[in-house]
């Protein structure tokens, strides 16, 4: 038996994007036939859904950190770079119903490239982070989404771009960095976040809300390709799902 999600876990309405100038949408609550399908389902058993979730980036922009605050509640300053790839798994329940995140923490060395890449493909959302006190960080975030897009259906996939370290900018600094940002994420169709491991500020309500978009995206999709199938075949892991979402031996060479 899997113990009770955690109470700052469960999500019974859509958590409001940061900012309504770069968002995947605005509207305030989940899709009417997300809801409908899973309030009807409430009480009977489902499996678990997944989401896998590809977090990218130039070395030292605070990924491992980011991953960290929100699944262990910790931060350090002494994060060695990471080698391939790290791995975390969240769960969540979404309107009543069980759903997990695969976080995959990817290396931002450009040596380990060759390993991480390996690592891109069948990813439901693409986070890109840059550091806020870094504009060069900002500018490389455009080739780290081409690079994890080579792997994935540009239809399929929810892009979000998140601004790491806001306790280190300046307000002047972070207004011009965050119109950039805000510039550039609206040119590649990505929700613009801006966060800071450190402080904690922020991260729970993005991943909330990168939990909830990809929930909904997944359930819709499936209901467009099954018509009229039972939410309950909806809702869960196939064993060829679950295999191809296995994290595998983290590798250290290429």
């Amino acid at each position: 038996m899997l113990p009770p999600v955690k109470k700052d876990r469960v999500i019974s309405h859509l958590p409001k994007c940061f900012s309504p100038n770069a968002a995947l949408h605005t509207k305030e609550g989940f899709h009417p036939q997300v809801k409908a399908v899973c309030q009807a389902q409430k009480t009977d058993a489902m499996s678990f859904n997944l989401a896998k979730v590809i977090v990218v980036g130039d070395v030292a922009v605070g990924k491992t950190c980011l991953i960290s605050r929100f699944c262990k509640g910790a931060f350090s300053k002494n994060y060695k770079a990471t080698i391939g790839v790290d791995f975390e798994m969240e769960r969540f329940e979404v309107i009543g119903v069980p759903f997990s995140l695969q976080l995959w923490d990817t290396a931002g060395q450009e040596r380990f490239k060759c390993i991480a890449s390996t690592y891109y493909r069948g990813a439901q959302a693409i986070i890109v982070v840059f550091d806020l006190s870094s504009e060069n960080s900002l500018v490389h975030a455009r080739q780290w989404l081409e690079d994890a897009m080579k792997e994935n259906d540009p239809s399929s996939v929810l892009l979000f771009l998140v601004g790491t370290k806001k306790d280190l900018s300046s307000p002047d600094q972070l207004a011009q960095i965050e119109q950039e940002a805000i510039r550039l994420s609206e040119e590649i169709k990505a929700e613009y976040w801006a966060v800071s491991a450190k402080s904690g500020e922020g991260i729970r309500d993005f991943f909330s809300r990168v939990a909830s978009l990809t929930f909904e995206a997944n359930v819709l999709a499936e209901l467009e390709k099954s018509g009229t199938r039972h939410i309950k075949d909806i809702i869960r892991i196939t064993d060829s799902t679950e295999a191809d979402h296995k994290p595998k031996r983290r590798s250290n060479c290429c």
